[in-house]
């Protein structure tokens, strides 16, 4: 059995996830692509105080780059959308893992799905006949009738209607316009994804099992068993035990990992990247913000064990409640997740408001740490378009006068 230190275990799971260190070169659209594989899921999350989830999450990994890159990729049906753990995007080899998942889950949108067709079975086969008839479809494209206001809440009941026919497979999302999606029948959208790929045909229950372990095991780099499932949320916290048959034929790799009270797992794949691990020799060097539904922190008690980070994502708390602010951006230094960051980019203005910055209790504001964090926020900013920097309140205190010196040096620079 193999034996890692607790900051090697860390590199070697951001070494699986692209976040290490930075990226050698200009990033090109089939790194988009590559990033998304191995992931195997990005998340989608529709709030834009600053990027939306899945561009940052990209953009953590691969530094500038062109974010209709995603949209295009989604357009040509080399990934396609899906229920995972959330709503995510996935690359269309894993389009019949997904939908036999699907049909065997109890996951909240295939029971809001169940009751829309029991409710509106008539409303939803006229629905489906009308995109047959007449293409691809918007939501916005349907008026409301009882002129009530929007929001998820507010649904209207041909956006019912939709999702459940996307939920229940006989509609995908073909492409998005501005962020919206558009819907179409599932025939042709996989029709159209087939001239580029062939999804690796799953018909059993043991052959979708195999490959949400192997697969989660795989991009989380190292991983305990009972934070396999919920990459995937594809059962309950698995066991040691459960874990054996894959250990025994040698596609997974079972490690100890100073400070963790079980074993961990690494796939057979990352054995080069173990070994240098255990010898001490993945050096993390990024720097860089995280979305909040970044892989790295979705998983709270991972992220805490792994990293000792208590990540709770408060845009969904009350404001009274909010303990570090609305959307708040995990900061990753070194291989370490030192702080967090409230933030909100002004488009129009061309400012990216640092709102509060707080960093962990421990961490020392040093030098090297403010130089690292100021160069991250304006490459982050520059990559918004909003180019210009204003800082507010730090946590500690004593760090925003360096701060502010350092973003203003090198912004001049």
């Amino acid at each position: 059995m193999h034996g890692l230190g607790a900051q090697q275990a860390r590199n070697l799971h951001l070494a699986a996830q692209g976040l290490l260190a930075p990226p050698r070169r200009r990033a090109r659209k089939e790194d988009v692509f590559d990033a998304i594989a191995r992931m195997r899921v990005l998340q989608i999350d529709t709030i834009h105080v600053v990027a939306r989830s899945p561009y940052l999450v990209l953009y953590s990994r691969l530094g500038r780059y062109a974010p209709q890159w995603l949209d295009e990729l989604l357009d040509e049906g080399r990934i396609f959308e899906c229920w995972a753990h959330e709503a995510c995007f996935a690359p269309f080899v894993d389009h019949d893992l997904h939908r036999f998942h699907a049909g065997r889950r109890a996951h909240w949108s295939m029971r809001s799905a169940a009751r829309a067709r029991d409710a509106h079975a008539d409303g939803m086969a006229r629905l489906l006949e009308h995109i047959r008839a007449n293409g691809a479809v918007k939501a916005s494209e349907f008026e409301r009738k009882d002129g009530a206001g929007g929001g998820w809440w507010g649904w209207k009941d041909e956006k019912r209607w939709l999702e459940a026919l996307f939920a229940h497979g006989e509609l995908m999302i073909a492409r998005r316009e501005n962020f919206q999606r558009v819907y179409d029948l599932a025939e042709r959208v996989r029709a159209k994804a087939l001239r580029l790929a062939r999804p690796e045909p799953v018909d059993d229950e043991a052959t979708m099992r195999r490959a949400f372990v192997l697969g989660a095991v795989r991009a989380l780099g190292v991983t305990q068993s009972r934070w396999v499932n919920d990459y995937f949320r594809s059962g309950g916290k698995l066991k040691d035990a459960e874990l054996d048959r894959w250990v025994d034929t040698g596609e997974l790799l079972r490690v100890e990992v100073d400070g963790w009270d079980k074993p961990g797992y690494v796939h057979a794949a990352h054995a080069d990247l173990l070994a240098q691990a255990a010898q001490g020799r993945l050096r993390a060097t990024r720097s860089v913000l995280l979305s909040p539904f970044d892989p790295v922190v979705w998983d709270r008690e991972r992220a805490s064990t792994m990293f000792g980070f208590d990540y709770r994502i408060e845009c969904y708390v009350p404001a009274p409640k909010r303990r570090f602010g609305y959307y708040v951006l995990p900061i990753l230094h070194r291989g370490r997740l030192v702080g967090r960051l409230d933030a909100k980019a002004h488009r129009v203005d061309g400012v990216f408001e640092v709102k509060a910055l707080h960093l962990e209790a421990g961490v020392q504001a040093g030098e090297s740490l403010l130089d690292a964090l100021a160069t991250a926020i304006l490459d982050c900013a520059d990559w918004h378009a909003t180019p210009r920097v204003s800082l507010g309140r730090c946590e500690p205190a004593t760090a925003r006068v360096p701060l502010r010196a350092a973003l203003a040096a090198h912004a001049r620079a």
